[in-house]
């Protein structure tokens, strides 16, 4: 297997190809400068867009921003890395990139904070999963996994009970129960956008519930199965008979506003969208929403992800300090008070710190948060599957390779879900993909 510098070079530019009132930290720059920070337009994002002003105000440096939707900032940011581009002086990005950007250089090490940062506040796995070599790469800007909501109020209406742990053939029963397409309301919402962060995210959960897994012990492609093709199957169908129309254009942010203005009955995803969710100035059903544990089919292991939106620095970067101190304003704990005491205690950026948990006004607004912190907790990167796999990742696999892999794959599930192409003919010629990328790349013969 290649591991050097060049091989991992070759294989996330690849990726990008085939992918088409605040504490101020100490390192401050001796003279005013303009960084450049791309980031993703989550709701947490754009709300950090919105308070950075006062850290230009605090600071005297200037934020130019460019924001993108998720599967252009990957793009952008993969190939601005791999080719030592230098556009960005912070890039957010996530437990996938980070440990193997981290490994190769390409990030500065952020081991060093003040004190006043207290990084032991920061929850140990979430900085383990953004750390490479005992050096840490990037700080958590929020950190999540995945569950169930779902309309408590259709629930009681149907007489419907949702169980304290779903099983996949009782999701589908409700979903046709609570699907009245004639009034826009859809039994379920799940994720159709192809990329390797967008749907197969969630198709990635759901193949391991079903008993699947990418790649055997020898690292063969394991796509073309049986638990494969029951679980894109059994995708697919729920999403035909009880899904919203135009499916494969619909990722997280779409399906959040589509659950937040009453479309969705029930809704898998991300436990960061909770937040959202429960405020009563971005949503219509905040005091209808409720949450229960991702589902599961035939086997528990890796049914719920886990997930960071960080924020690193690039070697690239010639505002090292400029940025560090951004860095250490938008992930400290007074960030988080001042946004919950600004926008609200349920918009704070969630899953990061033991502090946010201890405190009774995010606790008192945000009924989710011990659910949410369990399942970050609870959820096993090193063992994501119920066979044993050579990797690490619930929802991707930490390899360099894996950015292209599944965008690629996610796009021909998509060609399955639009009719483009069978299930049967998606799997293989995923298969046949993934194991020709796989040679290449020298993990297998």
């Amino acid at each position: 297997m290649r591991h050097h510098t060049q091989g991992m070079k070759y294989a996330i530019a690849a990726s990008f190809m085939l992918a088409s009132g605040f504490w101020v930290g100490s390192s401050l720059s001796a003279a005013a400068a303009t960084i450049t920070i791309a980031t993703v337009n989550n709701s947490q994002m754009v709300e950090m867009q919105k308070l950075s002003t006062q850290w230009e105000k605090e600071t005297g440096n200037k934020i130019n921003w460019v924001v993108l939707e998720e599967n252009v900032l990957r793009q952008r940011v993969t190939t601005d890395i791999a080719t030592h581009g230098g556009q960005f002086d912070i890039l957010t990005i996530g437990s996938y990139e980070t440990p193997i950007w981290g490994k190769q250089n390409w990030l500065v090490s952020l081991d060093g904070f003040p004190a006043s940062y207290d990084m032991n506040d920061v929850f140990p796995s979430v900085r383990e999963a953004l750390s490479a070599n005992g050096k840490l790469y990037a700080v958590p800007f929020y950190a999540e996994s995945s569950f169930t909501y779902y309309r408590k109020d259709l629930f009681d209406k149907a007489g419907l009970t949702m169980p304290s742990q779903p099983k996949y053939d009782e999701i589908k029963t409700f979903a046709e129960k609570l699907t009245d397409r004639g009034h826009e309301q859809y039994g379920i919402c799940l994720r159709g956008k192809p990329g390797w962060g967008e749907n197969m995210a969630y198709l990635d959960t759901l193949v391991n519930t079903f008993g699947g897994r990418w790649f055997d012990e020898n690292w063969k492609p394991q796509l073309n199965t049986p638990a494969w093709h029951e679980a894109v199957d059994f995708y697919i169908d729920m999403m035909h008979k009880y899904g919203p129309p135009g499916a494969n254009s619909n990722g997280f942010n779409e399906n959040q506003a589509l659950f937040a203005t009453g479309h969705c009955a029930m809704w898998i995803d991300a436990t960061s969208g909770a937040g959202l969710l429960y405020d009563r100035k971005q949503s219509q059903v905040a005091d209808k929403v409720a949450f229960t544990a991702a589902p599961i089919a035939k086997v528990p292991n890796g049914a719920h992800w886990f997930w960071s939106w960080a924020l690193a620095i690039p070697s690239t970067s010639k505002n090292v300090a400029a940025a560090k101190s951004f860095l250490q304003w938008s992930t400290s704990r007074a960030y988080i008070e001042t946004v919950g005491k600004t926008d609200g205690w349920t918009v704070v950026p969630p899953g990061t710190r033991k502090s946010t948990y201890e405190n009774p006004d995010y606790l008192k607004a945000a009924p989710f948060a011990d659910f949410v912190k369990n399942a970050i907790m609870t959820a096993d990167l090193n063992h994501p599957t119920a066979q044993k796999v050579p990797y690490t990742g619930i929802q991707y696999v930490a390899i360099p390779e894996f950015q292209a892999i599944g965008t690629t794959v996610g796009q021909m599930i998509a060609g399955a879900l639009t009719g483009q192409m069978s299930v049967d003919d998606a799997l293989k010629q995923a298969q046949a993909s993934v194991a020709a990328t796989m040679q290449q790349a020298g993990y297998t013969q």
